[in-house]
């Protein structure tokens, strides 16, 4: 996602409202029309060194779930206050061990029109299991495109950053 006029101003909001002992580092705050995620790094658990995979898994889990309970009253009480100032709904995430983790982001619906071809692509995919809807299909595409196309995809952000700055350059129309 490109920034917004209002990110800088939002993610501002978010550093000076947020309990500074939740997160390692500030926040990251991702901005678009609908929605603001507010991905926070925990610390990572201590282990022994020859801990297993299993181990090391159900720590991990055991710590986002410890946050998410002793935080919940709080983080929607900064979300309520968020959502009345800047209009859009407020979501949380924590990354931890290299892992992001979410626990509330909001599923946009994103009205498309398919020629025939492209409607019988989906429906291979649900025929074949891999989706349960047309709409599950359209996802998964999304979500295989940004995990195959992923350096593509972030050069055209970069790139509207660069035009998102220019234009603040530029003349103001009157």
């Amino acid at each position: 996602m490109h920034r917004d006029a209002d990110h800088d101003e939002i993610a501002g909001w978010f550093a000076g409202r947020l309990t500074e002992d939740w997160f390692t580092t500030a926040p990251e705050v991702r901005v678009d029309r609908e929605e603001i995620l507010v991905v926070g790094e925990l610390a990572d658990v201590e282990l022994a060194k020859d801990a297993s995979e299993a181990t090391r898994a159900a720590a991990l889990r055991s710590r986002v779930d410890a946050f998410r309970e002793e935080t919940r009253g709080q983080r929607m009480e900064v979300a309520e206050d968020a959502q009345h100032r800047f209009g859009r709904t407020v979501s949380w995430a924590v990354r931890i061990g290299g892992e992001e983790r979410d626990f509330t982001t909001l599923a946009v619906p994103a009205m498309t029109r398919l020629r025939m071809n492209e409607r019988a692509t989906l429906d291979t995919l649900v025929a074949a299991g891999v989706a349960r809807s047309r709409a599950e299909a359209l996802a998964w595409c999304v979500k295989l495109v940004a995990e195959h196309e992923s350096d593509w995809i972030s050069g055209l952000r970069d790139a509207l950053v660069a035009v998102d700055e220019q234009r603040a350059k530029g003349p103001r129309p009157n």
